[in-house]
């Protein structure tokens, strides 16, 4: 079901959202809200369909701020889309013009659930301190999306802008390589890594966050290799990882867009099943826990112990 609410207020959007849940009998057992921030010329489709996906598994009220803070005439157009429409959520489209746009605090004020946490993402385009922003001081949890906002700039404004409660999907989209680098850690022998290089594309963000991690957990020197490869979507962008011990060498390669190769010595080779993560599965990882994220907070530090070549 999908309610158009156009030139409307929050009051009227509120207004709809809980007649909807009278006369629909529509659940309410939401455990969040969920703030999604991008511009009114991203790509919607790509920004709903992971939201829909991960609301399976968290249950929540999204709020979809499209802003346009450039337009002459201050508007708001909204769309409440329930049921099928809108996953295991119910689902708040707005677009905001001109004036409206920079106050997006004060629109969405209203319309958020109470005594439940708030969570902030900006699946293209992020402030360069999103606890400042006006949507990232009122949220617990905000979530930006590097992979899809590349500048030469990115990590570093990540770094030095960082505040509990931040986090990046370039570090939820490297959880499953990170546990198949631990398990290889714990196998015998147990050494000490004396160094340590990863190798992957220039302009992937995934690749610089697991070589501050390595440097930070192990304490020894890293260096990121840039490979001269295109950056494919369907390839997982950490290519290369070798860890140097003193018996030899773990080597964690990427074999295919689906496998990942691990050779180290005194065991035999062997290859374990792992795709690249979609914005989906990242969502719903952050979604879990609303804590700050002292490992990601951890390698954002790191970073400045790795050296690039």
């Amino acid at each position: 079901m999908i309610i158009t609410l156009n030139d409307t207020t929050t009051r009227e959007v509120s207004k709809a959202l809980l007649n909807s849940q009278e006369n629909y009998s529509l659940a309410t057992g939401r455990v969040l809200t969920l703030i999604v921030v991008a511009s009114v010329d991203d790509d919607l489709d790509a920004i709903l369909v992971p939201v829909r996906d991960a609301s399976h598994e968290h249950p929540a009220r999204v709020l979809v701020m499209l802003t346009d803070p450039g337009a002459q005439t201050s508007r708001l157009d909204a769309k409440i889309m329930l049921g099928e429409d809108s996953g295991a959520s119910e689902l708040v489209l707005m677009r905001l013009f001109g004036e409206m746009a920079k106050h997006l605090d004060d629109v969405v004020t209203p319309l958020l659930l109470p005594d439940t946490p708030i969570v902030a993402w900006w699946p293209t385009a992020a402030p360069a301190r999103p606890a400042e922003h006006p949507i990232g001081r009122i949220a617990q949890r905000r979530v930006t999306n590097a992979r899809h906002n590349i500048s030469g700039n990115a990590l570093l404004r990540l770094s030095s802008g960082y505040t509990p409660g931040d986090s990046d999907m370039m570090w939820s989209r490297i959880t499953n390589w990170r546990g198949i680098v631990a398990s290889a850690l714990d196998r015998y022998p147990h050494e000490d890594v004396l160094s340590v290089e990863v190798t992957g594309p220039a302009d992937n963000p995934s690749v610089d966050i697991a070589a501050g991690w390595l440097a930070d957990r192990l304490g020894t020197p890293v260096e990121r290799t840039v490979q001269e490869c295109e950056d494919d979507d369907n390839m997982f962008p950490i290519r290369t990882l070798t860890l140097h011990r003193p018996s030899g060498p773990i080597v964690v390669n990427i074999a295919d867009a689906h496998t990942v190769s691990l050779t180290m010595p005194g065991h035999p080779n062997s290859k374990v099943a792992m795709s690249v993560r979609q914005d989906a599965d990242c969502l719903a990882e952050e979604l879990r826990h609303l804590d700050p994220d002292l490992a990601y907070a951890a390698a954002l530090r790191g970073l400045g112990q790795v050296s690039v070549t």
